[in-house]
């Protein structure tokens, strides 16, 4: 059973996403509260997954992602976004986020996001992909592939392998390698690009494709 917690200030949007995903048979939303509560329901709560609104009154996501940085353990954490809050993005790449939705998510690929999540996946709605790809990871393209470059064949093809956000078992299959084997050469490729999260390697890794323009 995958335990999620949903943080956001709006009530109706905590019901919807407790709605939702309450109906899958191996996720349990263990709490749906604003982000003045959230800090101290996460850590009493250990969930597996945290869906985080990005921008609240009071304490904000930011604020909350930050508070979590350090602790240990973490749950995975997905950002939630209307995205008109874009210079945000950095700061939650640097925190630690490992994928951003947009609250309009359709319900049927909610469950599936969050399964992604729990299972170690990089999540990214098709909508914000683009943005997030063509400005705010903070790397030029030229840098993304100097980084690349540092690689081992294998290890770019776990790397080609992580903006789909499968798992390391499913990579494994894809590529007939281990889940731990696949664990090993993500943890050697965050060391080689020089970042802390599969989603900041997946973001490099798509901006050193060719062809591959900034907006």
């Amino acid at each position: 059973m995958i335990r999620v917690v949903v943080v956001d200030d709006e009530a109706l949007v905590r019901s919807g996403f407790e709605l939702i995903l309450g109906a899958a048979s191996d996720i349990q939303v263990v709490a749906a509260v604003d982000g003045d509560v959230a800090v101290d329901m996460i850590r009493r709560e250990r969930p597996d997954v945290v869906l985080l609104d990005i921008r609240m009154p009071g304490r904000s996501g930011l604020d909350i992602l930050a508070d979590l940085r350090h602790d240990d353990p973490r749950p995975v954490i997905g950002i939630l976004t209307t995205f008109d809050t874009d210079e945000y993005i950095a700061r939650a790449l640097h925190d630690g986020a490992s994928g951003f939705l947009v609250k309009d998510t359709a319900p049927e690929h909610l469950a599936a996001m969050v399964r992604t999540l729990a299972a170690g996946g990089v999540v990214l709605s098709p909508q914000v992909s683009r943005t997030l790809v063509d400005g705010y990871t903070g790397t030029p393209d030229r840098d993304a592939v100097r980084r690349i470059a540092l690689l081992t064949d294998r290890e770019r093809d776990v790397l080609s392998r992580l903006p789909t956000g499968e798992s390391n078992a499913e990579i494994g299959r894809r590529l007939h390698l281990s889940g731990a084997t696949v664990k090993d050469h993500v943890s050697a490729i965050l060391s080689k690009l020089s970042v802390s999260t599969r989603l900041e390697a997946a973001l490099i890794s798509e901006r050193a494709r060719p062809g591959r323009r900034r907006t």
